[in-house]
């Protein structure tokens, strides 16, 4: 236990979770929490690199769920406080195969909803009981208005967002902040595939270090959304009034 800042990345090997922990990492001590935990060499270089004092790894499934409040506990044990969570973990799936196959429409919403939920709650208590912390979560524009071509997805994020939104209100003079990231289509390795398959990036499209650059500025600012970039916030107020006729006919 010391004195240091400690950062904690749910999602250890998330492309933009560890673009924000890299950047956030300079005198801290960083946990990266991860399944095979013991398979994030790159990831703690990357931390080393970024002057992190010292990184450790610990094991995290996002979708055993049991064990979430176990786990925050143990890290609060050791080393006394959690000064930042970035929760970035998550899945895109495969919208066509989750029209027809349940378990995996079920796999998306357990990981991309329940599991978030069961991991911001225990943190946000953890956080409340220490009178301060940051916890960064993502959204994404595609839960803003859900649309046809990734409606299961897009639900995920929907109901990610209203739960992130409410609890930032319930955090409100805790001492405890909570930013909600609200990016549009990201390129990288998450996206990978379906630019493979020939999609097209969307209009507006960022790199995992361009959303992590607006998430940090935007945290260093104080503020509790961040929409990325910001040119989507006034886009996606107009699309809401777009008539559904129109609006089911959306791309991806």
């Amino acid at each position: 236990m010391s004195n240091r800042r400690v950062v904690v990345l749910f999602g250890g090997r998330s492309e933009i979770g560890v673009e924000v922990a890299a950047r956030l990492a300079g005198g801290a001590t960083v946990i990266l929490a991860a399944r095979r935990s013991d398979d994030l060499a790159d990831q703690r270089e990357r931390m080393l690199g970024e002057n992190a004092a010292e990184v450790h790894t610990i094991e995290f499934d996002a979708n055993d769920t049991a064990q979430h409040d176990e786990l925050i506990r143990k890290i609060v044990a050791e080393f006394g406080r959690i000064d930042l969570a970035i929760i970035a973990f998550g899945i895109l799936g495969d919208q066509a195969r989750a029209e027809v196959d349940t378990q995996h429409a079920l796999q998306i919403a357990h990981t991309d909803y329940l599991a978030h939920i069961s991991v911001m709650t225990p943190l946000a208590a953890a956080m409340k009981t220490q009178g301060s912390g940051d916890l960064i979560v993502f959204s994404s524009v595609a839960g803003v208005r859900v649309r046809r071509a990734n409606y299961v997805y897009g639900s995920t994020k929907a109901g990610l967002d209203g739960f992130a939104s409410g609890l930032s209100d319930a955090l409100h003079g805790t001492g405890v902040r909570l930013l909600l990231a609200r990016p549009g289509f990201v390129i990288g390795n998450m996206t990978k595939e379906l630019m493979e398959s020939g999609v097209k990036p969307a209009p507006m499209s960022r790199t995992a270090p361009q959303v992590a650059d607006a998430v940090v500025k935007a945290l260093r600012a104080g503020k509790t959304e961040v929409w990325i970039p910001a040119a989507l916030r006034p886009m996606f107020f107009i699309m809401r009034l777009l008539p559904r006729a129109i609006w089911r006919r959306m791309p991806r």
